[in-house]
This record gives structure tokens, sequence and C-alpha cells, in this order.
């Protein structure tokens, strides 16, 4: 069977017998990971594969553990999403609404909320660049997915990070960046009331 190497997202695809990378080895195993969680390979299989992925050397090595599973969706490009928080502030969710590679917060004097607790994402990172401004911003994501905070400037209204690092297989990484300008930025996970609208109302979109 002559199987193509992996084609990652924008540039062309490598030549099989090139040496992979670590990057190019973990994008394997999340994949796999990924068919797991949908049924397409058993567990077995998975840490067959998993093992044999990581100590792949070639980009032909790889392509031949996913060249039976489905190629990934490569998402269309969409423009940066843009909230502005102005005097009245500005929110975003829960609801379903589609997710862009990229979210621009500016909490502004009102403040912004941004929530996926309800959206379909199937991007494998949003990166979210969140200014706190006057009034700052707000971050939901739903349990299962993570964020890495690294690239914020916490500023002088600091960043509060409540998201545990436990990511489930198939969701996005939110990158978050920007500043915490004078008065923050917080990323986390519903809380209680939350929960409870979500649980009250699991069969439609939420206002």
């Amino acid at each position: 069977m002559t199987s193509q190497p992996p084609e990652p997202t924008g540039r062309p695809a490598p030549s099989p017998e090139l040496r992979a990378s670590d990057a190019d080895r973990e994008a394997v195993v999340e994949r796999l990971r990924d068919a797991a969680a949908e049924g397409r390979i058993d567990f077995d299989e998975l840490d067959a594969r998993l093992e044999q992925a990581l100590t792949s050397k070639t980009y032909a090595e790889l392509a031949e553990l996913t060249a039976d599973l489905p190629k990934p969706d490569v998402p269309t490009s969409r423009p940066p999403l843009v909230l502005r928080g102005g005097m009245y502030g500005a929110s975003l969710g829960p609801g379903r609404w589609e997710v862009p590679g990229r979210v621009i917060a500016h909490g502004g004097v009102g403040g912004v909320k941004v929530d996926f607790t309800r959206v379909e994402c199937r991007l494998a990172e949003v990166t979210v660049e969140a200014y706190g401004e006057t009034s700052g911003v707000t971050i939901v994501i739903p349990d299962g997915w993570a964020a890495d905070t690294s690239g914020m400037d916490p500023g002088v209204g600091g960043l509060k990070d409540r998201t545990t690092p436990d990511r489930l297989p198939g969701t996005p990484l939110i990158r978050l960046t920007g500043s915490g300008g004078m008065s923050g930025v917080v990323i986390r996970h519903p809380n209680r009331r939350e929960r409870r609208k979500l649980h009250d109302n699991p069969a439609r979109d939420l206002p």
C-alpha cells in the first residue's frame, strides 16, 4: 500500500522519506486519540499505534498509522472575531456560534464576556487575545477544554486562570494572549449558576 505523509494545514505535504519531528509525531498521536474516542479503533490498537507513532522516524512511517482513518476536516479560514466592551459591555454565548481561529476582546468601559460552553469547535487551537482595559474580560470554557496562558501579560489587573489542565481528546486548546490592563482577565469553567442554567436548558441555545 502506498501512503502519503501527513498533510499539515496550509503547507504542502513533505516527502515520505524525510525525518519527522517531535511535533509531527505528537500530531499523529492526537489524531489517533481522537479516532479512539470516536470508536474507530479500539484501545488495544490505540496503544500499539501510539507506541509506533512515538518511535517513527519518517513521515512515511507516521502516514501508515493513519492511512485507514478519515482525513481531518480543514476549517475554512475566517477573519478574527472582535468584541469591544464600549460603554455598555459586550457578551457572546452561551449558544451556538461559529468559532474562528482568533478572537479579540477589548474590555473597554463595560467589560466583555466570551462563553464557549455551547459551541461546536473543530479547531485544534483557538487564540483569544484579551485586553482587560477598564472593566475586564471573562472567558468561559467547557469542562474538558484546556488553556495555555503563558503568553498573557497580567498587567495591573492581573490574570486569574481557574481552569483545569485535563484536556479531553478532540477538544481545542485556548491559547490566551494580550494584557490584563487595569481590571484584569479571567479564564474559567462554568460557575454554579451557569451550570444550573445549562442543565435546565439542555436542548436549546441560551440567550
